[in-house]
């Protein structure tokens, strides 16, 4: 396959999957707003939003302050912000247009649909009168974009690189989704909630794990009520979990492998290589040693492969 061709593909479902988690971030944020709490705390899981996704300069020079409104705006409508809903799929509809032979018509379809819909429902003030309807419309979208390529592509080079894009991305926002989370919180220093935080937190640890789309797993796999460790190993470390780190990397070297050329040795090694960190580590290990110093290790191994496999199939240009 032509690399320009493979790389068009793999940011097509990178973007994608991007504005899909960047709805899932807003989601639970705007959901835990409405929680009672201080103005502070609020401010502060906004700004924490905005650090997973490393806006917080970007927008600070365009904000006087940091406020739900202003956060909301900037990261679903504001087209000068690369990483906001709008610009995602404006970026996913035209790698898609630019590969449309390499496309079915249905993936083509879902794509352009998405785009045009986006910018009816922001044109006519759809976001702002329901933002939770939003999300949850583009998170349909992105399922709907996933479903209609597994659905109806052949399984050749085409898919395999659209499906590598996906999986590195979303390994990459749920790490800084879990980071940030738990830095949050000071969880490094679980069970010392006191009795009057313990309502609160069931609230908070609830939405991180519907934000992941994992509340229910969660209650089937632990039977118990929400405890920290839990989710942090539910996200990191099982493999059953769809979005957890553990199934997203499996994804990437079982992809990897299909596309592998003669200079990709190195970067199937190493993401073999964090495959089985995952899969062999235990959450006791992760948090003893720091589950901040964890992920931030984590997110600099999934860049660095993703730059690899820039290097060795793409067209070196993002």
């Amino acid at each position: 396959m032509l690399s320009r061709t493979a790389d068009h593909l793999y940011w097509m479902s990178r973007y994608t999957e991007r504005a899909e988690n960047t709805a899932r971030l807003l989601d639970v944020n705007y959901q835990t707003s409405l929680l009672p709490q201080s103005a502070e705390v609020a401010k502060y899981g906004w700004q924490g939003l905005l650090s997973i996704s490393e806006l917080l300069p970007a927008f600070n020079e365009k904000h006087a302050q940091i406020t739900p409104e202003a956060t909301m705006e900037f990261m679903v409508k504001d087209e000068s912000n690369p990483s906001s809903i709008v610009s995602c799929l404006r970026a996913a509809r035209e790698n898609a247009r630019a590969v449309r032979g390499a496309l079915t018509t249905e993936a083509w379809e879902t794509q352009n649909t998405t785009w045009l819909e986006v910018n009816r429902m922001l044109r006519n003030g759809e976001f702002e009168r329901d933002p939770g309807a939003f999300f949850e419309w583009v998170k349909f979208r992105s399922h709907l974009s996933r479903g209609v390529t597994l659905g109806t592509m052949l399984q050749d080079d085409a898919f395999y690189f659209s499906r590598l894009g996906t999986f590195l991305e979303r390994a990459d926002n749920t790490a800084r989704l879990v980071d940030v989370k738990f830095h949050a919180l000071n969880s490094e220093f679980f069970g010392t909630a006191t009795e009057e935080d313990q309502e609160y937190d069931f609230y908070h640890w609830s939405a991180i794990l519907r934000s992941v789309s994992a509340f229910e797993v969660y209650r089937k796999v632990y039977r118990d009520v929400i405890r920290p460790e839990r989710v942090a190993e539910l996200l990191i470390l099982r493999a059953d979990m769809p979005r957890s780190l553990h199934a997203c990397l499996h994804e990437v070297v079982l992809n990897l492998d299909k596309v592998r050329n003669q200079q990709s040795a190195q970067t199937q090694r190493r993401a073999g290589k964090l495959l089985a960190d995952l899969q062999y580590g235990q959450v006791e290990e992760i948090l003893a040693t720091g589950l901040h110093a964890y992920l931030t290790q984590f997110l600099d191994r999934v860049n660095d492969l993703g730059g690899r496999i820039s290097q060795d199939f793409l067209v070196p240009w993002h």
